[in-house]
């Protein structure tokens, strides 16, 4: 199973906005999420399920990827890497899974599976890691498939 984890691109600080949910992106959010979205594009399978919290930065930097999306309340910057890795059906999924989320919970969620511990791991606003779970002679392996910054595209 692939699962991709997706931080939300560059958004406006608190002061702009009442609710932590109506945070937007900033024009250089557009671009990093623009630019990243091309780069999915370009890797991940048509069958793909993209699961995105309900804050408006996370909705914006799916929308750049042009393609359906499963709002899910459980991705909210508030969730946890229990409800997460529940959504994404890791390591189980029949389809790879491209989650669009938050900080801390999406780096918690890396380090979780590539180490075995809940480490507080940053994600750069606006990258991907990829992550995949495999069986290799009776072995689940897990591997980190890629990681992406849109600075570097």
């Amino acid at each position: 199973m692939d699962l991709i984890l997706w931080r939300h691109a560059e958004a406006f600080d608190m002061r702009e906005v009442e609710r932590d949910l109506d945070r937007a992106l900033t024009p250089k959010g557009e671009r990093q999420a623009h630019r990243m979205a091309e780069w999915i594009n370009q890797r991940i399978a048509h069958s793909t399920r993209i699961l995105v919290s309900p804050a408006l930065r996370c909705q914006q930097t799916a929308k750049a990827l042009g393609k359906k999306f499963k709002t899910l309340p459980e991705l909210a910057p508030d969730g946890n890497g229990e409800g997460l890795l529940k959504a994404a059906r890791w390591p189980d999924s029949s389809e790879p899974v491209l989650i669009v989320g938050h900080q801390p919970t999406l780096g918690l969620v890396a380090a979780y599976l590539l180490s075995d511990q809940p480490q507080p791991w940053t994600i750069k606003k606006g990258a991907v890691w990829w992550i995949r779970s495999r069986n290799r002679e009776d072995a689940e392996q897990v591997i980190l498939q890629a990681v992406q910054a849109p600075d570097h595209l």
